[in-house]
């Protein structure tokens, strides 16, 4: 029987996890000596690399004196729970990591609840202690204080901890005293995470998540939590409405180092994937047919806010993309379900549009700039916060708001929270920072950053995860200015737009194709403005020093992808393809609208 430890690792987004587990990887020589490697080993998708978070989780194996560690790398982000709740279920213990001078955020205080309620051990890392301006002795007593009210059991706080630095690769129990590795942290491993246990009995795994292979289909992952799965083994597949499929085991494969390791059979406690296993869904219970055992079903995090997905019929449909008709568009969405557990896709009584209720806009936008990746092209509605009724009257999503801001711009940052209906909970120096915590409606944060940042001259640091469903707060004001929109389609030329800058701030530079109906920029007023900026110059043969000017133009202002999204107003689509986003209104000119108010009536 080998020695087991699953032990998951939480962390808010940029506190150091990847870099950590980098580090274990380097330390227990899984890497040969030949085998190039970069850093943020794990984060092998693009947009994770560019982003610098972990959007799915993954499964690594080190082995150190004989014990196998799976290490489970968890996302940091609240958007990203359908993620989080499913691997917890894989680990006996975590690693709590927290930056030296942040402390624990709102972030992983959700993880961490969710680990805590699954009886898992602690193991707290105190990293970046080689930061200026850090406070690692009043980051442990802020971990400990988290723990305590997030209900943790005596055991539980009983917890080790350890100081270091990923970057620098060395972990210790006292911060002042660095050493040269991070085997420490291994041992503190082995020492205080238990050993997965070995149930004997009738075979249990739960499918907690899945790989996909061009050559063997999807394959599914999960810790087998009794008994014993062989290759060849005939086993039932339990459904959600309790019904119990035949399938047969074609491959068991464990994982060994940064890969899988193709194994005649696997016992309880391991991590495995098994090949040819169909039809299954997260969640579903791999058991006996004879007599099946399926384990409780996972429960998931409802979405809290939607947005409308539909294909691009701009003028400019189809010049950038290979996937364009709603065929494309919805098989794509529909083959994210299988995997994304907190997406839902509802069918609307068009053909061709579709309803995608999501966490949060990172979580949807994510999905959106994976999509665009993929050479899809498509437009997407406003951001829409999800209403239950509850006991007969309107409740909405409130989320928990952290900001971390300048002491001279607080007074800023307060006011803006607080016209979006945000109360405020927390306010105390931290550091040179003033810390506030705000609850706030979700449907107040859409819009609510580029202002903070703006305000703050981008010095504030906001973060916010979803706390419950609270009675409605009332209407909350959204964009002040209305927008510029393009009268004619063409070219935009640098003579229009230097004469149009005192109407508002362009989104556009010269020379940018456009089309009518285009939103090019913000109005300084609260009206929607068309204006043409197609024209030229008329030319005539004459000259005059005095009278001719240089276009002197500012720079356009540009989005990314999740500003856009809280940017644009009900009656404005974003229109995504794999080399533009460009904002527009749904109906591009007057008789189109006219026509729509008319059949509406």
């Amino acid at each position: 029987m080998q020695n087991i430890r699953n032990v998951a690792i939480i962390a808010h987004v940029d506190h150091g996890k990847t870099t950590l587990v980098d580090k274990i990887i380097h330390a227990s020589k899984i890497l040969r000596e030949n085998e190039e490697s970069d850093d943020l080993i794990l984060d092998n998708e693009d947009l994770e690399k560019e982003r610098g978070i972990t959007i799915v989780s993954k499964n690594v194996s080190v082995r150190y004196n004989d014990v196998k560690i799976n290490i489970i790398d968890t996302p940091g982000h609240a958007d990203f729970g359908g993620e989080v709740e499913r691997v917890l279920k894989m680990a006996d213990g975590v690693i709590l990591l927290v930056d030296a001078f942040e402390g624990p955020m709102p972030q992983t205080r959700f993880v961490l609840g969710k680990a805590l309620s699954l009886g898992l051990k602690p193991i707290v890392v105190v990293n970046k202690v080689d930061k200026e301006n850090c406070r690692p002795d009043e980051v442990h007593e802020q971990v400990f204080d988290l723990m305590f009210n997030l209900d943790a059991t005596e055991e539980q706080l009983d917890f080790p901890t350890l100081y270091g630095s990923s970057k620098q690769g060395w972990m210790n129990t006292d911060w002042n005293q660095p050493t040269d590795n991070i085997i420490p942290l291994l041992d503190a491993i082995v020492e205080f995470i238990p050993p997965a246990p070995q149930n004997e009995g009738v075979l249990q795994m739960q499918v907690t998540s899945l790989d996909f292979s061009s050559y063997v289909g999807r394959i599914a992952i999960g810790r087998i939590n009794q008994g014993i799965v062989k290759e060849g083994d005939t086993v039932g597949l339990t459904k959600a409405d309790g019904s119990v499929k035949r399938q047969k085991v074609r491959e068991v494969h464990i994982f060994e180092g940064l890969g899988k390791k193709r194994v005649p059979e696997a016992s309880s406690g391991e991590i495995c994937a098994l090949v040819g296993i169909e039809d299954f869904e997260l969640g579903d219970t791999v058991t006996s047919l004879e007599n099946p055992q399926p384990l409780p079903r996972i429960a998931i995090d409802e979405p809290t806010m939607s947005m409308l997905f539909t294909i691009n019929n701009s003028p400019f449909f189809g010049k950038e993309g290979k996937f364009v008709t709603s065929r494309h568009l919805r098989d794509r969405l529909y083959k994210e379900t299988e995997k994304n557990l907190a997406l839902r896709i509802e069918d609307t009584t068009s053909e061709d549009r579709f309803n995608v209720f999501g966490r949060g806009i990172l979580h949807l936008s994510v999905l959106i700039e994976t999509m665009r990746r993929e050479g899809y092209e498509l437009q997407v509605g406003q951001p829409q916060v999800l209403i239950k009724e509850i006991d007969g009257v309107k409740h909405e999503p409130i989320e928990h708001l952290v900001v971390d801001v300048p002491q001279e711009t607080s007074g800023k940052v307060i006011e803006l929270v607080s016209a979006k209906k945000g109360e405020m909970k927390i306010m105390e120096p931290k550091g040179d920072l003033q810390h506030l915590e705000f609850d706030i409606p979700a449907r107040g944060i859409i819009g609510l950053r580029n202002n903070i940042l703006t305000a703050t001259a981008g010095e504030a640091i906001m973060t916010h995860r979803f706390k419950e469903y609270a009675p409605y707060k009332g209407e909350i004001p959204g964009r002040i200015n209305g927008s510029l929109i393009s009268m004619e389609s063409g070219p935009s030329t640098a003579y229009s737009i230097d004469k149009l800058q005192d109407r508002g701030i362009f989104f556009v530079d010269p020379g940018e194709d456009l089309y009518m109906g285009q939103v090019i920029g913000e109005h300084s007023r609260d009206n929607d403005l068309v204006v043409n900026i197609q024209k030229g110059k008329k030319l005539t043969n004459m000259r005059a020093s005095g009278s001719d000017s240089n276009a002197k133009i500012a720079p356009a202002k540009k989005f990314s992808l999740e500003e856009a999204l809280e940017y644009i107003q009900k009656d404005e689509y974003l229109e995504v393809t794999p080399k533009s986003m460009r904002m527009r209104k749904i109906y591009l000119n007057e008789s189109d609208r006219k026509k729509m108010s008319n059949k509406e009536n």
